[in-house]
């Protein structure tokens, strides 16, 4: 007799504890295979579709299009070996509390390879197969808190109700085995706030106009963890201008040749690698915990693409190791498949440093904030003709202003204003750098 797995929605890396579903792939009766996409969900990273480690015919579905689930809650269930539905299928056994056996890796799921994964322990849910499961009621707020451990996954849930006064213990939640979702504590919150009745009716207050948007998905991740970065690190920028007209000449010079093109930010990026071995302390992440600086081996260079997403990270591997060639050609894949939404987790995770070309935008200075955890940024405006003297006489050159923001605890000004000295060095005469590669 077939037996009936549960697949339970993954960690798809780096903190994310829930994921909206955008489009179911499968529906009950459709037969898997080994792998195969079952849902596509929507992160507040990026869109990812989600594979089933099991073989079989799929005999349940948890979650309707447009709902959100924590990590951890039930995806679908699957009779393994099945070719057809099971007349009744079993419901599959709950999985021990605190068990150590680690999940199965999916393709295309990263981890950070800044710092350790963490794993949350999920609070077992043994799943009947049915209909898709609705969106949940509200919930109205009980006079007397239930006896007992809260049952809340999210981390983010608890942050809520912890910011808004919200008792956790006087909630009854309206997922599985009275599990609390965020739109339970939405839902508190609601009947908190509603207006009592007045004895003496008043007019109404003008509602505050404006279009509201919901702070959510892309939108929501970068304001947290830029705010992050924000409360955590003590950061300073430093900035140059510097005569680029040497490095455009490299450039064309090595774009007439033939073969693939060259791009500026590839240029940029293996003067970064470069500095990075001169100045190994901006290529590290503060360990709060264990106070300690950790200077990282390898150069995982994040670059910022922006999208209509919205602003997208993502991260070139080994960047110390690769050659203009071979930088623009990841550069040019990975901002491809940014646009596209294309980008799996194991893209946007594990950066070390950032190159962000905010010049694009057709603007010369800014005063990047740090990609937390990293220790620094480099940003490069644009490229334009200006008056410069040069040899000893006044004439136009391409010039460009380099903006450096790095973490104070790290480093001092000494060692930020020698990188930043070093690359700007490298962009007015990049000859001596180029020859190395």
């Amino acid at each position: 007799m077939p037996q009936v797995m549960e697949f339970k929605l993954p960690d798809l890396g780096e903190g994310l504890t829930e994921a909206e579903i955008v489009r179911w792939l499968v529906a009950v009766g459709d037969v898997v295979a080994i792998d195969q996409p079952v849902v596509e969900v929507e992160t507040a990273k990026a869109m990812v579709e989600v594979p089933c480690p099991y073989g079989g015919v799929v005999t349940a579905r948890f979650g309707e299009e447009g709902q959100e689930l924590p990590v951890g809650a039930p995806l679908i269930t699957v009779a393994v070996g099945a070719v057809s539905l099971p007349e009744a299928p079993a419901a599959p056994a709950a999985e021990a509390e605190g068990s150590g056996s680690a999940p199965r890796p999916l393709i295309g799921y990263g981890s950070d390879h800044s710092r350790p994964a963490r794993r949350r322990r999920v609070r077992p849910v043994t799943a009947a197969v049915s209909a898709p499961v609705a969106a949940p009621a509200p919930v109205a707020v009980a006079p007397v808190a239930p006896a007992g451990p809260v049952p809340v996954i999210s981390p983010l849930v608890r942050k809520l109700a912890k910011d808004n006064g919200v008792d956790l213990r006087a909630l009854h939640g309206s997922g599985p085995e009275g599990l609390i979702l965020r739109a339970d504590v939405e839902a508190a919150l609601a009947a908190l706030r509603a207006p009592a009745p007045a004895l003496v009716s008043a007019p109404a207050a003008p509602a505050p106009q404006g279009e509201r948007i919901p702070l959510k998905g892309v939108r929501g991740a970068v304001a947290e963890k830029l705010s992050r970065s924000r409360r955590e690190i003590p950061d300073a920028t430093c900035w140059v201008d510097a005569d680029a007209t040497e490095l455009m000449a490299a450039r064309a010079a090595m774009n007439a040749v033939g073969g693939p093109k060259i791009s500026v930010l590839a240029l940029l990026a293996r003067i970064c690698t470069a500095a990075l071995a001169r100045y190994p302390e901006l290529n590290s992440m503060v360990d709060l915990e264990a106070k300690e600086i950790v200077r990282l081996p390898a150069v995982h260079l994040s670059f910022a693409a922006q999208t209509e997403r919205g602003l997208m990270v993502p991260v070139v591997r080994d960047a110390q190791n690769r050659n203009p060639e071979s930088l623009s050609a990841e550069f040019a894949r990975l901002t491809e498949l940014a646009r596209t939404g294309k980008l799996a987790p194991a893209d946007l995770t594990g950066g070390t440093f950032t190159l962000n070309n905010y010049g694009v935008f057709g603007v010369d200075g800014s005063t990047p904030i740090i990609n937390h955890p990293e220790a620094a940024m480099l940003g490069v405006g644009r490229i334009i003709d200006k008056p410069w003297v040069h040899e000893g006489q006044l004439a136009v050159r391409k010039v460009v202003q380099l903006s450096l923001t790095f973490d104070h605890r790290v480093c001092d000004g000494g060692t930020a204003g020698g990188f930043l000295r070093y690359v700007a060095d490298c962009v007015e005469s990049p000859a001596v750098l180029l020859r190395s590669l």
